[in-house]
């Protein structure tokens, strides 16, 4: 069935050599007005490099997938070094639905770069720079979840071109960031579990999830029961290997538990919203309101 799901969205979806349609916005009230002229056209560079590069080896043949960057300018110095922070969206569409399902939901608060007005962004994922780079690493990232969703581990060569970029970090001056951190969020935390084997029931479950999430309209109690099997999933994993500190299960929860609440919210057994309190603490009080 799951791929008779991804055969069927071919002719309709598949079309383009781009990955991504990338919408940029840009917030820069927190510097001075010189510092912003000289960013007036950064929105639209970023914007034409998301959409413009081609991320993948092999030419696209799927739907553009739907993503847009939220960039914080926080601070300058020297007129051309930046900081600042971005939030990462991505989205894809459900079968036989109007509805989106979120994909990403990320906050990096820790991105430097340096930049000059005008300035081309050449793509060369061989080398490191700090603007470009941390454009491909989420390029990467975006692609890689969407693959995971239409094949089991499908986002794995994704995900190592961006743990490719992370080593390449290793020697920039604008490694900050980049490195290893016990930090609720990081991009090397986010890879690292992506790629440990410890993660692979999440992995495979995630992908058993967006089949139920996609049969939902068609199977109902067989959607919701795949569901179901990813928070038995995550129970089991929580008992053997420990999961409160993965960057990776947080990530899953700051952009799914409005969806994973939305599609169980008339399952048969809703201590599973109990349950979930356990595991992801952080909504806890979401998952109360959803059992009243």
């Amino acid at each position: 069935m799951r791929y008779l799901i991804f055969v069927l969205l071919l002719p309709f979806t598949f079309s383009f050599s781009q990955e991504l349609h990338c919408k940029v916005t840009v917030n820069y009230e927190g510097l001075a007005v010189i510092s912003r002229e000289r960013l007036v056209d950064f929105a639209s560079i970023v914007e034409d490099y998301m959409n413009n590069t081609q991320f993948t080896s092999d030419s696209w043949e799927g739907e553009k997938i739907e993503c847009s960057l939220n960039i914080f300018f926080t601070g300058v110095s020297n007129e051309t070094d930046y900081s600042a922070q971005m939030v990462i969206v991505s989205t894809r569409p459900v079968f036989k639905s109007t509805r989106q399902t979120p994909m990403l939901t990320i906050n990096d608060a820790n991105w430097s770069f340096r930049y000059l007005p005008n300035q081309p962004l050449i793509a060369n994922q061989a080398t490191f720079d700090p603007l470009t780079s941390f454009l491909d690493f989420y390029a990467n990232i975006i692609i890689g979840f969407d693959w995971e969703t239409w094949a089991e581990l499908g986002g794995t060569p994704y995900f190592i071109k961006a743990l490719d970029i992370i080593n390449l970090s290793i020697s920039s001056p604008f490694k900050k960031g980049w490195e290893q951190s016990s930090a609720s969020y990081s991009k090397w935390g986010l890879c690292n579990d992506l790629l440990n084997d410890r993660y692979r029931p999440f992995r495979e479950a995630f992908y058993e999830y967006h089949y139920g999430v996609d049969e939902y309209q068609i199977r109902k109690k067989d959607a919701q029961d795949k569901i179901v099997n990813m928070i038995n999933t995550l129970e089991d994993m929580q008992k053997k290997v420990g999961i409160s500190n993965s960057v990776l299960i947080k990530q899953f929860f700051d952009t799914k538990y409005g969806e994973v609440i939305e599609l169980l919210r008339d399952y048969p057994d809703l201590s599973m919203f109990t349950r979930l309190k356990k595991i992801d603490p952080s909504h806890a009080s979401k998952y109360d309101e959803a059992m009243k």
